[in-house]
């Protein structure tokens, strides 16, 4: 009988190495012409985030008419705010409160010295009683304890585009009219 070779016992466990991973000859420095791992940087990321919210800004103001298209609105909104609260003031303290509107010099007073000022590049339209007027050359809506006033209109305008804001003399409601031509 053939004599049999003693058992070597198990094998030799060998390590996992990534350097040896492709073969003996793979190394842990890339090879020339080998090829990276795709993905982004940060800075690339952050960059198309600016850009995008960039033409974002551009595309948003270019929709709202600009610059004087926002200054138009915003002092709209702000002279009809300060109409409502003149007329809550009369409401509140049972005294007739007024509003004064200097076209000329762009400005306008309300009751509790909340004075303000109107862009330069914007018209300015007062269409309202000249009784309620102190001075010459101003406008002024007066409104009254029982929430009634003299009434009034006051027409701001940039370019083309006009905001009026009318106060009813019955109600005193004060309304901010949609935006139109001017006439």
């Amino acid at each position: 009988m053939a004599r049999r070779a003693p058992w070597p016992g198990p094998p030799a466990v060998r390590a996992f190495s990534p350097a040896l991973a492709h073969g003996p000859r793979a190394s842990s420095r890339p090879r020339a012409g080998a090829t990276r791992h795709s993905g982004f940087t940060l800075i690339e990321v952050l960059v198309v985030v600016a850009l995008i919210a960039l033409i974002g800004t551009m595309t948003a103001v270019a929709m709202s008419g600009g610059l004087q298209g926002m200054r138009l609105r915003s002092a709209a909104k702000e002279i009809a705010t300060q109409l409502r609260f003149t007329r809550a003031q009369a409401i509140a303290s049972g005294q007739p409160q007024r509003l004064v509107i200097n076209p000329s010099g762009h400005l306008y007073a309300a009751p509790g010295r909340r004075n303000g000022r109107i862009p330069q590049e914007l018209g300015i339209a007062f269409y309202g009683a000249r009784q309620a007027s102190a001075q010459a050359g101003e406008g002024a809506i007066v409104f009254y304890p029982d929430g009634a006033s003299t009434g009034g209109r006051i027409e701001l305008s940039a370019g083309q585009a006009v905001r009026r804001i009318s106060v009813a003399w019955l109600t005193g409601e004060v309304r901010l009219d949609t935006p139109g031509p001017a006439p």
